[in-house]
């Protein structure tokens, strides 16, 4: 079965629009932002096998939750 990282904060959250498209390059929110932070760690993870979602946290904020592959020795 996968292993599972989940990384939550406390903050102002996401909308609806910013959550779907916080994986898409060059998205951002931020006036200096890239946009290439989640969409490279996104595409890291992929390409070991896992997958990676973005979403509201339940009281406010927002959950990263990666899922990673057991990798035989």
């Amino acid at each position: 079965s996968d292993s599972v990282l989940q990384v939550m904060d406390r903050g102002r959250g996401m909308s609806g629009e910013v959550e779907r498209q916080a994986l898409v390059p060059f998205y951002t929110t931020k006036p200096s932002g890239t946009g290439l932070g989640l969409p490279l760690c996104n595409e890291i993870i992929e390409a070991h096998g896992g997958r990676m979602r973005v979403s509201a946290r339940d009281g406010g904020g927002t959950v990263v939750t990666c899922w990673l592959p057991h990798l035989a020795d």
